[in-house]
């Protein structure tokens, strides 16, 4: 199996793309709104997918996180809300926030799992500070570590109940980029005391079963290389001082924090600790290079991926319908 999480360009699999993903085995499979057109479309290609793969309980994930980061759109899926909607409510009534991200997790949840999609890259633990890029913006759950951990927590429980896995990103901490690492490198220069704040949720939410790094250099912590890249900080300080052991993955190569061939992108990340990397442009030279260079996923990577993917075993047959209402009314309380 490699070590990579393969995009693609379009609603099915060309012949060069099947036969470059039976050839190479990657880990699983992101989907992307020009892989998207009606539910029994995606379902069939998902279909597709696992039969490629062999694999019943293969990876195929999707950026659902509600507001501008939604893949699956109207008019075939409904819209979902921002992060910072619960946030907000979390302001006056915490239970009901706390209630609402869950039902809406799990609304999400069966969303995904009607079309076969089995992993969603959510819930964002990220700690925006007042100087930060809008990159994050709207889709974090606050500027409180305690209430995004808990407002995470909550929604991993959603995804859980509705049997898809959850990942928590963008750790260690993406909330003090003052720049878009999908065009340039962030370069964060607070303190190691400072950066407390931002591993909060992160430590506390370290049993999740994904996570996802952020491609962002903390000087205190690797003066030289962006976490995604950094043994110190994926061992020392991922994997050590904030205690995840889950399925640990590299944000997309392709974004542009990343220099190198693509090659050198997924060989540096995962020599630096990461289980596996993501390649998102669906671009098939791009993908036949990394192919072509990538070893074969570590053992202990394999054992990750299997506890990850076992860790959803929910299979909560509730009404979407329901559960959106139930997330309105209470989100209500805030307006």
């Amino acid at each position: 199996m490699l070590p990579i999480i393969f995009a693609f360009a379009g609603t099915v699999l060309s012949d060069d793309e099947r036969a470059l993903f039976r050839a190479c085995d990657p880990a699983g499979f992101i989907l992307f709104r020009r892989n998207i057109e009606t539910p029994d479309q995606v379902r069939a290609l998902t279909d597709s997918l696992r039969e490629l793969s062999g694999r019943s309980d293969l990876p195929i994930l999707i950026d659902q996180e509600g507001g501008r980061v939604a893949r699956l759109e109207p008019p075939h899926w409904p819209v979902f809300p921002t992060g910072e909607a619960f946030g907000r409510l979390f302001e006056t009534a915490p239970l009901s926030a706390l209630e609402a991200a869950r039902v809406n997790a799990l609304a999400i949840a069966l969303t995904l799992r009607d079309i076969g999609v089995t992993v969603d890259c959510l819930p964002l633990l990220d700690v925006p500070v007042p100087s930060a890029h809008d990159v994050i913006g709207d889709r974090a759950y606050g500027r409180e570590p305690l209430r995004v951990a808990a407002l995470g927590d909550m929604t991993l429980r959603g995804l859980r109940e509705g049997g898809v896995v959850g990942i928590v990103k963008h750790i260690p901490g993406h909330g003090r980029a003052a720049a878009d690492s999908h065009l340039e490198l962030p370069v964060v220069t607070a303190s190691r005391d400072e950066l407390e704040t931002d591993f909060a949720p992160f430590r506390k939410l370290s049993g999740a079963p994904m996570g996802m790094t952020a491609h962002v250099k903390y000087t205190a912590l690797d003066a030289e290389r962006c976490a995604s890249l950094s043994p110190t900080v994926i061992e020392g300080t991922i994997r050590g001082d904030i205690g995840f052991d889950g399925f640990l993955m590299a944000d997309d190569l392709g974004m542009k924090a990343l220099g190198g061939s693509f090659a050198q992108r997924a060989l540096g990340t995962i020599a630096a600790g990461c289980d596996v990397a993501l390649h998102c442009s669906g671009v098939f030279a791009e993908m036949a290079e990394i192919a072509e260079a990538a070893p074969a996923m570590s053992d202990k990577a394999q054992e990750r991926l299997a506890r990850a993917m076992a860790w959803a075993d929910g299979a909560s047959q509730a009404d979407i319908a329901e559960l959106a209402a139930k997330r309105d009314a209470l989100l209500a309380l805030a307006a």
